[in-house]
């Protein structure tokens, strides 16, 4: 399983990959080490030296593109989903569906998956263990309040917060 790490607006950030899809995505964290570090225990592979296919290549562009303010639609982008359980890939479609700019509740996606809203939590743990944080766009998904909840991604809030702003999403100040 190869991993390339390559330069943002934000920082490094990490993709993971295997013949089946992207194995995992990694934004930045504090040092490029870190981020290199999480991306490999994350995606579970190893420095190999494989040489970046051409769907990799132009993926590094099109986040490139985005975090610039070029806004990407990920959906269609091939993910391998031997990692993750039933529910997670559920939640995760879920996810994907949500456009730039647009924010969805954690109650709306246990709806969307067939929960009542009241497992909101179970929607937010699935979220917190998403290995492909922005190609599922998980900062999309905020408390039922509108208001900015844990994000996993070095920063966290903020993180999250700067994405959302980035994408145009409007946002409740208080």
């Amino acid at each position: 399983m190869a991993h390339t790490l390559f330069p943002t607006t934000l920082g490094t950030c990490g993709l993971a990959w295997n013949e089946n899809g992207l194995t995992g995505f990694q934004l930045p964290e504090a040092t490029v080490e870190e981020t290199e570090r999480k991306l490999m225990t994350l995606a579970r592979c190893r420095a190999d030296g494989t040489p970046r296919p051409r769907w990799i290549r132009r993926l590094v562009e099109r986040v490139q593109q985005h975090l610039e303010g070029q806004l990407q639609d990920f959906s269609a982008m091939p993910l391998d989903w031997s990692r993750v359980s039933d529910f997670q890939q559920a939640v995760y479609g879920q996810v994907r569906a949500i456009k730039s700019g647009e924010k969805k509740t954690y109650g709306n996606i246990a709806q969307l998956v067939g929960l009542g809203s009241g497992s909101a939590r179970a929607v937010g743990i699935a979220l917190a263990t998403n290995p492909w944080p922005l190609i599922v766009p998980c900062h999309r998904v905020v408390s039922a309040c509108g208001k900015m909840t844990g994000y996993s991604a070095f920063g966290g809030i903020r993180t999250k917060t700067r994405l959302l702003v980035l994408e145009g999403a409007e946002l409740l100040s208080e």
